[in-house]
């Protein structure tokens, strides 16, 4: 078992970075604690199944890949919408606005694919 633990934590020595005693774990922040209600998805995952199953080339979607598809979904909006805010502060203002979203997706070369879909 040890070696299992050693072998996933890379050489198996303890690095400067972990401390005196070699706990990698307390110089990390704490791990989100389980709640009873805590969610680990913010998006209803029965309305990503219902538009998973609205895509005529899918036949059969299991709950991980639902859970894969809505984790998926909201990064991709963190990541454009943490973008369009910055395009905001530019223009000094702390809310924001399509032309924000806009200009996001001109100035990030990996939003390329959406241009034009605001229109």
């Amino acid at each position: 078992m040890a070696a299992a633990v050693a072998a996933a934590s890379g050489s198996g020595t303890p690095r400067e970075e972990d401390g005196p005693a070699g706990d990698a774990a307390a110089s990390q922040p704490p791990a989100p604690t389980s709640a009873p209600g805590a969610r680990l998805s913010r998006l209803p995952l029965a309305r990503v199944k219902a538009l998973v199953k609205a895509d005529p080339d899918v036949t059969l979607a299991g709950q991980e890949a639902i859970f894969i598809l809505a984790r998926a979904a909201e990064l991709f909006v963190e990541t454009i919408a943490k973008d369009a805010y910055c395009c905001a502060q530019q223009g000094k203002r702390k809310t924001l606005q399509r032309r924000d979203l806009d200009n996001a997706i001109e100035a990030v070369d990996e939003f390329a694919f959406l241009e034009g879909t605001l229109d």
